[in-house]
């Protein structure tokens, strides 16, 4: 998966309120949801003395201003650090075959996928400080998309987003309760994301994870899925 590709997947996958052109600047609404749907990305034609546009564009929009940056984009974050921005949680990102995910499947009724998400699907994510405002990004995807509700001990313990783009399944807000962790949910939701992307035609599950998450990132990799980028943000 290139670079662009996985952009175009998180952006279709987790998109924004809007997003529009402000000079060279790809400027997002994000409304409260989250770093990734409100930063700003530049353009080739990007230039130094246009920064300030930008962090005019998202103070209008009530928000700080936020910059994500990709690979490729050197010059823009030196720029950025010269301007007193600092780096903002860096992100890997992991992808894997659906196939191998789905294979073996998760233990039955120890992950399902559904849509819309049931109301312990909310509460769960609400206990990790995923509210409405996320809850809103996932209403706003137009492809395939669902909800994995992970269970153990017929306890409730998990749950994920899952959404579909030209054949890329991207898994975000994944979301297990303290007391649960450890015991196999995220392996099994992840089983089960798997299987929900391969019946509805997608050949590949993404991810992305902070570098600070190595509990998270451990478990990927121990899953067989290899990192294929990386990305940080930059915030004054």
């Amino acid at each position: 998966m290139t670079p662009e590709m996985l952009a175009e997947v998180m952006e279709q996958t987790w998109p924004p309120a809007r997003a529009f052109a402000v000079g060279p600047w790809r400027i997002r609404d994000g409304q409260g949801g989250g770093k990734r749907v409100s930063a700003a990305t530049a353009e080739p034609e990007w230039r130094d003395e246009a920064i300030p546009e930008a962090e005019a564009a998202m103070l209008a929009l009530h928000q700080p201003p936020l910059f994500l940056i990709r690979q490729g984009d050197d010059l823009l974050d030196q720029a950025l650090q010269s301007r007193g921005y600092r780096v903002v949680d860096p992100v890997v990102a992991y992808v894997a075959p659906a196939s191998a995910l789905a294979n073996p499947p998760a233990p039955p009724m120890a992950a399902f996928a559904h849509w819309p998400p049931l109301a312990i699907c909310a509460e769960i994510w609400a206990e990790g400080g995923i509210g409405a405002a996320r809850l809103a990004v996932m209403q706003r995807v137009e492809g395939p998309k669902s909800a994995i509700l992970g269970r153990a001990n017929d306890q409730p313990t998990g749950v994920a987003f899952v959404a579909i783009h030209q054949g890329v399944a991207m898994v975000h807000a994944l979301e297990v309760r303290p007391e649960a962790r450890r015991q196999g949910s995220a392996h099994n939701i992840l089983r089960a994301a798997g299987a929900w992307a391969q019946q509805n035609g997608a050949d590949t599950l993404s991810l992305v994870v902070t570098v600070a998450n190595t509990t998270a990132r451990n478990l990927y990799t121990s899953m067989g899925m290899e990192v294929v980028g990386h990305y940080h943000y930059r915030q004054r």
